[in-house]
């Protein structure tokens, strides 16, 4: 066995004794705070774009780039203090002073090389006619499901600067704040399977009756809304872009609550389309996938040429990229439960995760295998980015 040393913040140092198969992997001690702010620095200022689109691009790093989903938001103290004042999601998320002002509280704190806007999947949907609103306990609440056709007719297009000028605003000026390449600014959007699910639920569910009752009693009618949502996709998609979206994450949530033949069917179709239209309109953004619990989907979701899957963290790393192939980047996939435990654990599985994608051979972006969760201790936090902003590839 061998032990490597992992330096953090601060004076104290973490020792991990890991198997003889990661000799390979070497992490260079970094007890300095401020070489890896110099670091940075430097690669900001001699490298066009940041770290992340460079990875993206295979372009020779010494780490992975690191951010993680969900990190802005409700598990930082500075966020929970601003709901006392602004209390409702709708009112942080759809202003755009609020909204920049989330987005960059973890940037603050950890300095990601991700930004990701602070903002929902359904906020452009009240644009399409679909009014809802999230509920503090419940979540989001759809107050009209949609189960016909002729409320799927009464479905608008689109028009991203009429009604979420906001994104638009927040986009521009979270570049504004990243300029120079110091992180790279992700936007990000719902699938349609995902986003149905929540219009005809009328919200969160547990069995998806009503979506399913849709599915198999009534296909044609949800497919008309299906397909007026993967074109308001990519009109958002577009959107987000030409306001500074460097990079776009696809969620599609609940698409593992289909059999993958019906996957196939309602929601393949439309990632596909969906990435298709938008490579042809910004060849240059990169598109990331991400399905929760997506173990019986992983070649299916390559089928749909995203440029980086996005693992959960059900789905084993090497498998994953076995079964979908080396072509593509991976981004993930620590289960977030583990900054729960302790920081020798953390810097452990953060480690082991940045090595199996090394191993692969693959471009990689160090995250989670889901957003990170409600209670997570910050200082947690603040070791897992302190862990992964110190690893060094072993070509380095």
């Amino acid at each position: 066995m061998q032990s490597l040393t992992c330096a953090t913040a601060g004076p104290k140092t973490t020792n991990v004794t890991v198997a003889p198969s990661t000799r390979r992997f070497n992490v260079l001690c970094k007890a300095a705070q401020e070489l890896e702010t110099n670091t940075n620095k430097n690669e900001a200022s001699s490298q066009k774009d940041p770290l992340l689109l460079r990875a993206l691009k295979g372009e020779k790093v010494e780490r992975p780039p690191v951010w993680m989903m969900r990190q802005a938001g409700r598990y930082m103290k500075v966020y929970q203090d601003m709901c006392k004042v602004h209390k409702t999601f709708r009112e942080r998320s759809e202003n755009a002073d609020l909204a920049v002002e989330v987005s960059l509280q973890p940037w603050r704190a950890f300095q990601p090389d991700g930004v990701i806007l602070f903002s929902d999947i359904l906020t452009p949907i009240t644009g399409m006619n679909i009014p809802f609103d999230i509920v503090a306990g419940k979540g989001p609440v759809i107050h009209d499901p949609i189960r016909t056709q002729s409320q799927v007719d009464a479905v608008t297009d689109l028009i991203p600067d009429d009604c979420v000028p906001y994104v638009g605003e927040a986009l521009r000026r979270l570049r504004e704040e990243m300029g120079g390449g110091q992180s790279t600014v992700l936007g990000f959007v719902g699938a349609p399977f995902t986003l149905a699910t929540y219009i005809v639920e009328g919200g969160m569910s547990k069995n998806y009756t009503h979506i399913k009752a849709l599915m198999f009693s009534q296909p044609d009618v949800l497919h008309g809304l299906l397909q007026k949502l993967a074109d308001a996709v990519v009109t958002y998609i577009k959107y987000q872009a030409d306001n500074g979206a460097q990079a776009v994450q696809i969620f599609d949530s609940w698409a593992a609550q289909l059999a993958p033949k019906d996957f196939d069917v309602f929601s393949g179709p439309y990632l596909k389309y969906i990435i298709k239209e938008a490579k042809k309109q910004c060849p240059d953004l990169p598109i990331i996938l991400y399905i929760s619990n997506s173990g019986a989907l992983i070649e299916r979701m390559a089928e749909c040429d995203p440029d980086v899957l996005s693992l959960c963290h059900t789905v084993d790393m090497s498998e994953g990229i076995n079964r979908a192939g080396k072509q593509f980047a991976y981004q993930g996939n620590m289960d977030a439960g583990i900054l729960f435990g302790d920081k020798d654990t953390i810097t452990k599985k953060v480690l082991e995760t940045i090595k199996t994608a090394e191993d692969e051979g693959v471009r990689h972006i160090m995250n989670l295998g889901h957003g990170i969760q409600l209670g997570t201790p910050e200082e947690n936090v603040a070791h897992f980015f302190e862990v992964a902003k110190s690893a060094r590839y072993n070509n380095n």
